[in-house]
């Protein structure tokens, strides 16, 4: 058995001899982007190449996600390391926030706007540098390729498909372009937010724009409750336990001289501490009510109006083998203290094993990398995914042969 140095030396040697190819093939998924629940080729060309290498690639039923198998042979822990493989419904701007983009996708509506395109190319290059290492490693890495990330329709399909796999630890990266390129954050505790959906209906009685008296206008109703959740977030919710209210969709109306039957508000809440989070969901279910009866309004509120959900919470120890894999193989790359307010599927692994994210800095602003996830000018400084390669092959060396 090689020294732990010498096998980090290899990781970092094999990461930039394969770093053009990583690159091309992130190139080649963006200009081919499909919707959540919709990734039958990017699923197929998943499969194609993880199978070239010898993989056991096992279907998940119902999904287009799979999970694709390097058994060393020998004895010991079972890590999972999951990618995502969806996009977006965004129309993609040909240049990103500084220049003309190295690639755009050829699916007219459809973006790879959150960085899958990457965290698909970095697992698919972890996988070849972990198996070229095969012989120096014990146990049993699941490849885990999720469907729908961005909707959660592929996670229970997932997790179901994994109980029996006898987990010990899921990985994952997240390109995050809130961070510069070459910079690593994997702190242990909450890495991002838990969430749930806000959706509720305003119901009043519609009628003629000109006789007001003669209707019950909801639109009155659904802005005062928009007034009254400020004040409630302002004196109701605990101020050491932030929760965002993200209201996105009001919609009322259809022309301007009739008085509609009622109004649509939608949204989310986004939340480290899950009581508050359960807290603040009923906070809005009692203004909502309360406001519009005193308008003469009623509330339904929708089937989706529940949680999506839960934080990212990063165990502990996990964490620690990280930040000591990115020291050791990238030194100078790990920052600390950065959470994230959006939401991930990858909480739920946490059923299954102890988790691990980490967030992999994309931003570069000669590149013109910086824009915001789920936004039409995001894009990936392609010389960021060796990070990820790099912090993925070191994270499963060391944990799978770890001896403490």
């Amino acid at each position: 058995m090689i020294t732990t140095a010498q096998l980090t030396e290899q990781i970092v040697e094999k990461a930039n001899a394969l770093e053009q190819e990583t690159i091309e093939r992130r190139g080649y998924l963006h200009e081919r982007p499909e919707l959540s629940g919709e990734e039958v080729e990017t699923s197929k060309y998943l499969k194609n190449e993880t199978a070239k290498l010898g993989l056991e690639i096992e279907e998940v039923p119902g999904s287009t996600g799979f999970t694709a198998l390097l058994d060393t042979g020998k004895p010991g822990k079972t890590l999972g390391i999951r990618t995502d493989i969806d996009a977006l419904p965004i129309e993609e701007q040909p240049r990103n926030l500084s220049k003309k983009r190295a690639y755009i996708s050829q699916n007219p509506g459809v973006m790879h706007a959150c960085g899958h395109d990457g965290h698909m190319s970095i697992v698919l290059t972890t996988i070849k540098i972990l198996s070229d290492l095969k012989d120096q490693l014990s146990g049993k890495i699941y490849f885990i390729f999720e469907e729908g990330e961005e909707i959660n329709s592929g996670i229970d399909a997932m997790v179901d498909h994994l109980r029996d796999k006898g987990l010990d630890a899921v990985y994952g990266n997240h390109l995050a372009s809130f961070m510069e390129t070459g910079k690593i954050c994997v702190d242990a505790g909450p890495r991002m937010a838990g969430s749930t959906r806000v959706d509720f209906s305003v119901h009043g009685k519609g009628g003629h724009g000109s006789r007001p008296d003669l209707s019950v206008n909801p639109i009155f109703a659904a802005t005062q409750i928009l007034n009254g959740l400020t004040n409630a977030w302002a004196n109701q919710v605990d101020v050491t336990k932030t929760v965002t209210l993200g209201l996105t969709k009001f919609q009322a109306g259809s022309t301007w001289n009739v008085i509609p039957d009622k109004v649509d508000i939608e949204g989310s809440l986004r939340y480290f501490d899950v009581p508050e989070g359960e807290k603040s969901m009923e906070i809005v279910k009692s203004v909502a009510e309360h406001t519009a009866k005193a308008h003469g309004c009623t509330v339904t509120f929708g089937e989706n109006f529940k949680p999506l959900a839960q934080p990212v919470i990063n165990d502990n120890r996990l964490a620690e083998i990280a930040q000591n894999s990115i020291q050791e193989a990238l030194p100078g790359s790990l920052v600390e203290g950065v959470q994230w307010f959006a939401s991930e599927s990858f909480s739920a692994y946490a059923k299954l094993a102890p988790i691990c994210f980490s967030f992999v800095g994309v931003g570069n602003e000669t590149y013109g990398s910086g824009a915001e996830h789920h936004n039409e000018y995001f894009d990936v400084d392609d010389a960021a995914l060796i990070y990820g390669v790099i912090a993925a092959a070191k994270f499963a060396v060391d944990f799978l042969n770890e001896t403490n």
